[in-house]
């Protein structure tokens, strides 16, 4: 073993110099993903906000005054639109210049001043199912705060009536970018491990290396390792400072164990590593490398529970996800930074990556020797 050490010792030191020497690698490991964390943070957001709402007001009474004051002080709302007529309001979210539309019945003011329910009616635009959900959850929380305060003090108790006082639990403001930040530290560190192993192997084919690598004395899992503990310490090094970033420039909270952090951090990038390794050992040169590392990201980020969550997804399909390391590294850094994950909950979620890693690592093990044979 000892006479082993020096030569890969000397691999590793080789990979780390490869990278730092070329000018191109080190701006492209380290400026792209500050910047894309810093920009990503605020542009990609599922969040709906300046939301244009037109209003069709059939009442003009106190009640439906008061009630659209309070929409147009909503900081969802940025625009508010009031119409004449239905007609003039649904031709307004038909030509998508609002997204919902509220229509007050005549005696609205009317039938509350008696202390009798009125209903209100809204009209949705269908073509942004999402978006239609998350503004009619605005709309429902700006409603019931109306009954609970505005009837309340005056003294007017409908019936029937059941006040409800949302709450949102590890995240109580709703704060998008305490969700946000921290899935991006987690994809941008899969995709700096993933490119970086990816063109390791290619690159050496381009530049006639890794035919001395096949015939020096290395055995295949020393050139494995040598590979693998390179990108190991950068990418350990590259997602320390982006949650640095989150953590001081954002002002997101942790709440959990940096050392669980860590440990689920290793095992992360020891899958994508693997991963990287095998799309590198199957790839001849770099473009075919940087060709295979995007057909792999695609599909992960889809099926990851970032954009859609998993439970919305078909049946058939959420069992693949369980696959992709990055579904089970979300659910962990998620839970560290905002809920104070415990230990059993994060090994729970660990050993599916560590068995990814361990399966992706000897593949492309296996590909060196073939290789190498």
């Amino acid at each position: 073993m000892t006479s082993r050490w020096p030569r890969l010792k000397a691999l590793i030191i080789k990979e780390l110099l490869a990278v730092w020497r070329d000018k191109k690698s080190r701006i492209t490991l380290i400026a792209p993903p500050l910047i894309q964390l810093i920009i990503l943070s605020h542009a990609a957001t599922l969040d709906v906000s300046n939301i244009s709402l037109g209003v069709y007001n059939e009442d003009n009474g106190w009640y439906s005054h008061e009630l659209i004051q309070r929409i147009k002080g909503s900081p969802y709302f940025g625009h508010v639109y009031e119409f004449e007529s239905l007609q003039e309001a649904r031709k307004a979210i038909d030509l998508q210049k609002v997204i919902v539309s509220v229509q007050f019945q005549s005696n609205f003011s009317r039938l509350l001043a008696k202390g009798t329910p009125a209903s209100l009616q809204m009209i949705l635009d269908g073509r942004k199912p999402n978006a239609s959900q998350i503004v009619t959850g605005y709309l429902t929380s700006i409603f019931q705060t109306f009954n609970t305060d505005i009837l309340k003090e005056k003294g007017i108790k409908l019936p029937d009536l059941l006040p409800i006082e949302p709450r949102a639990f590890f995240n109580p403001n709703l704060e998008y970018i305490y969700y946000n930040v921290p899935c991006l530290v987690a994809m941008l560190s899969m995709l700096l491990a993933l490119t970086l192993t990816a063109m390791s192997v290619s690159r050496e084919r381009e530049n006639g290396t890794f035919d001395q690598l096949l015939v020096s004395p290395l055995q295949p899992w020393e050139i494995l390792v040598g590979k693998l503990i390179p990108a190991m310490i950068i990418g350990i090094g590259e997602s320390s400072a982006l949650m640095l970033i989150a953590l001081y420039l954002f002002k997101v909270p942790f709440t959990g164990s940096f050392l669980l952090l860590y440990f689920s951090m290793v095992v992360f990038l020891l899958s994508m590593v693997g991963i990287g390794l095998f799309i590198s050992a199957l790839s001849h040169t770099q473009q075919q490398s940087i060709l295979g590392a995007f057909v792999f990201m695609t599909p992960t980020m889809l099926l990851s529970g970032y954009a859609t969550p998993i439970e919305n997804m078909p049946i058939w399909l959420q069992p693949f996800t369980s696959i992709l390391p990055i579904t089970h590294f979300f659910i962990i850094i998620k839970g560290l930074f905002l809920k104070n994950m415990p230990a059993s909950d994060v090994l729970i979620h660990t050993w599916p990556m560590a068995l990814i890693a361990l399966f992706t690592l000897a593949i492309a093990g296996w590909m060196f020797k073939r290789r190498m044979e």
